[in-house]
């Protein structure tokens, strides 16, 4: 009776969960996980700190962006038309784009490469072409709902990163000491994985997924309320029935809380174990040059033995065929709105055409791009340029809505949340300013 009553409490508190859960698994793409496993190579347990910086800065921003969502029920882009310059969109689009088109030509080609891993007699470019395929499958014909039931699904592959540090045997001393205790090397090398670390975390795609995701879950049951006002007659029915929808915003308002800071701990916690694996098993054996997340996967099973290399290497396949369908969703969001083309997840392939064939284009592109002479590694540096460019200017927008009683009314931000957000703008424009430093 117990087991049972168990059982049916996680189901429930597993359906509540949606997009926070969603967006800060989908964080942790294959291109996330080489640069964790690049921060543990090269500075073993060094920067597992910046985990413990992230996730607050990381869950104030996404709270805003789901919180405008709710509240405005449109996407991040439509927001943008109706409350801001022209300049700015355009400014976005210019930046976002190319950078989300790199970012994932970087995930299928790591896909592809582990892949390749497991079934050596496969090339990676058939194993890449596959889950490409699989990805367009997936996204087009599968409905929005069952698409999200299957990424939520899909969220549990990160928990094997957790495991895999206990295949490592960490000094748990030594992993408190560098958690809490900061430790900042003053030159290149450190500064450029620090910038990467926090690039890959708060990055402006899940700013636009989170805002868009959220509009759609509360569209609906926002627009049955107020069909039960229209239908009311009287002075006190219609108070009675404002109090009511009050109310039920605050509420949807919680639950969407505890889905983002659930979901952005995930996201941290992966980054931690990733950090502290690699970092055990592979700086502490003298192996500090990881360039791509396959050779994290090899580097481990000599080194942390067979378990955490299938583990590290399934996992890998898991967060791209979650982070994809965000990423690609993202940028045909963001296209579709700045142009006014009608469509989105909800929609068949024949009533939203454009929105799809952005969708395909930009998994074409990716598919494309590291067939093109252009490596994933280079692929991810300069997405980390373009995404450092636009992540203080997109925070200074959200910041600002977030702020603004017009659209926002009564559920604009705290001052704690502000806090959290001006902390976040400055710490991403510092690494904006280190990233281009860095270049001359």
């Amino acid at each position: 009776m117990n087991s049972k009553g168990t059982s049916s409490k996680l189901t429930k508190f597993f359906k509540v969960l949606g997009p926070g859960l969603v967006t800060g698994a989908s964080d942790d793409d294959p291109s996330g996980i080489a640069t964790y496993s690049q921060a543990g190579a090269k500075f073993g347990l060094t920067t597992l700190w910046v985990a413990l910086i992230t996730f607050p800065l990381m869950a104030a921003i996404q709270e805003m962006c789901a919180r405008i969502g709710i509240m405005t029920s449109v996407g991040l882009t439509t927001t943008l038309k109706k409350h801001y310059s022209r300049f700015l969109l355009y400014l976005m689009l210019l930046f976002s784009v190319p950078a989300i088109v790199l970012n994932i030509g970087a995930d299928i080609a790591g896909m592809g490469a582990v892949a390749n891993l497991l079934l050596p007699s496969v090339s990676p470019i058939i194993f890449s072409v596959a889950f490409t395929l699989l990805l367009l499958v997936m996204i087009i014909y599968l409905p929005y709902q069952k698409m999200v039931a299957v990424l939520k699904y899909l969220c549990l592959s990160l928990l094997l990163y957790i495991a895999v540090p206990f295949f490592t045997h960490p000094d748990w001393w030594q992993v408190a000491r560098r958690t809490f205790i900061p430790t900042i090397h003053f030159n290149k090398d450190f500064i450029e994985i620090l910038v990467a670390l926090l690039g890959t975390t708060i990055s402006p795609y899940l700013f636009f997924w989170q805002v868009t995701m959220e509009a759609k879950d509360v569209k609906s049951s926002r627009q049955l309320f107020l069909a039960r006002r229209r239908i009311l007659k009287n002075e006190e029915d219609h108070t009675v029935a404002h109090a009511k929808e009050k109310n039920f915003m605050s509420l949807l308002i919680k639950k969407m809380q505890l889905d983002v800071n659930l979901g952005m701990l995930l996201s941290n916690l992966v980054m931690f174990f990733i950090i502290l694996a690699t970092g055990t098993a592979l700086f502490g054996h003298g192996i500090s040059q990881i360039d791509t997340v396959e050779q994290a996967a090899k580097a481990l099973q000599p080194v942390a033995g067979d378990a955490s290399y299938l583990v590290f290497t399934v996992g890998v396949i898991g967060t791209g065929l979650l982070a994809i369908p965000v990423l690609s969703g993202s940028l045909s969001y963001i296209v579709s709105e700045t142009f006014g083309w009608k469509g989105d997840l909800d929609k068949k392939f024949f009533q939203a055409k454009s929105f799809y064939i952005v969708i395909i284009i930009s998994l074409m592109l990716g598919l494309m791009i590291n067939y093109w002479g252009l490596s994933p590694i280079k692929a991810l540096f300069y997405t980390a340029i373009l995404y450092g460019l636009t992540s203080p200017l997109l925070i200074g927008i959200v910041l600002h809505i977030a702020n603004n009683k017009k659209i926002m009314k009564t559920h604009t931000n705290s001052r704690l949340s502000n806090g959290l957000g001006f902390a976040t703008l400055i710490v991403m424009t510092a690494a904006a300013v280190a990233l281009i430093w860095l270049q001359f």
